[in-house]
Order: structure tokens, then sequence, then C-alpha cells
């Protein structure tokens, strides 16, 4: 599903090259889920941008499936995210002037990959029926970090990429969050790398490894 081989990153500072991935490889296979840890600033998020193909690695490759990123243009790249990925932040990215049931079908439709029906399971599973007439403005966190989810899953992506997708939200609504996303993921078969903080997060997915120097390191225990 996923193969990151060898990749190097760094960004250009006044003292020069400031290296944030160092050799990094990792394997994802199809449906499976894996939690990203590693402490703040140790290059998680970067590392889930190259895989999302939202920025170019210095060195190494990126597979999935028959797309090599690191040789792909710019559009081939946005295609490839419309139809292959979704994306889910720790902020919402919401579209302000859309209501609920538009944001919901707003990349599925992009991608050509509209389904009344599974937009209707998403809506269901997610409890978001009674809030498809309202504007993100008029919704809490937590309901508008189920919107998002939905969005993401609606066009029923092959990899679901999700950056500490419930770290804006309390203990609770997290945790809500969590269990839909997993449950939605396991569904639908999407193949699920999440990037967190959270111990208790990453021991609901089924591995985890951890970023520290620059590499991945397997987590203890698994």
């Amino acid at each position: 599903m996923l193969e990151v081989r060898g990749v190097y990153k760094s960004y250009a500072t006044p003292q020069g090259p400031l290296p944030v991935l160092q050799g990094v490889d990792l394997t994802l296979q199809p449906g499976s889920s894996l939690a990203l840890t590693g402490e703040s600033g140790s290059g998680k998020s970067t590392l889930l941008h190259l895989i999302a193909g939202l920025d170019k690695v210095d060195r190494g490759s990126i597979h999935s499936g028959e797309h090599h990123l690191e040789q792909m243009s710019e559009a081939q790249l946005a295609n490839w995210r419309r139809s292959e990925i979704g994306l889910v932040f720790q902020q919402f990215n919401l579209i302000g002037s859309l209501r609920v049931e538009d944001n919901l079908a707003l990349q599925a439709r992009l991608a050509g990959r509209h389904d009344p029906r599974w937009q209707a399971h998403l809506v269901r599973r997610l409890g978001l029926g009674e809030l498809l007439g309202r504007y993100p403005e008029q919704l809490s966190g937590g309901q508008q970090q189920r919107v998002a989810l939905g969005r993401a899953l609606a066009s029923q992506p092959t990899l679901l990429l999700a950056d500490e997708p419930t770290g804006s939200l309390d203990e609770t609504t997290g945790a809500e969050v969590l269990k839909l996303l997993l449950e939605l993921v396991d569904d639908s078969g999407t193949t699920l790398l999440m990037v967190t903080h959270s111990p208790n997060v990453a021991a609901r997915l089924t591995r985890q490894v951890t970023l520290h120097s620059g590499r991945l390191l397997p987590t203890p225990g698994h």
C-alpha cells in the first residue's frame, strides 16, 4: 500500500540546512493502521506532508500502489490527492461558505466518486443528520471534526492520513471522534496513518513507530 524508502528532508535556515528526516524507511500494508509518534518538532508532520505529496523529498522514494510520488508533477500529485487519499488535520479546514452537507460531499465530487448511499451511511454513523443544513461556524469543535472526517472518507480513499485529529478537542469529545474514525476506517477497509503525541491514542491502532533523531524506530512491544 505504502512504501517509504531512504527519505531525507531538510529545510534551509540562516545557519544552514536543518535536517529533519534522515533515511526514513516505512511500510504500510493495505487495510492496516499505524500510529506515528515522537517528540514535538521531530518531523512527524513533515513526513505526513511528504506522503501526502504536499512537499517533495530531498532524497529517497515514496511509493503508493503504482504511484511514485517523487516522479510526479504538481498536477499529478493534486489529482492523486483528490482520488486516492483522505486528509484529516487538527484544524478542521471546513469551507465556511458551504453547508455541512456540501462540505461532506466536496472531495468525493471532485474525485468523481460521490456515492449518495455511502454519504448517507457516513451521516448516520457520524450523527450529522440534524446538522446538514448548518454552516461550520454553527457547529462545535467536535461536530466540525466529525464533518471533516466524513469529508475525508466520502471519496472512499485507499489511504487516510490524519495529523493529530483529536488534538484540539477535549478528552471526552476526542475519544468519541477517535472511536468513530477507527470504526469507519474498519468499515471502509481504508489504510490509516495517524500522527499523534498521545500514547492512549497510539495504543488503539494496530502498529506504532516512533520518530527520533530523524529516523523511525519500532515502539517497544510492537
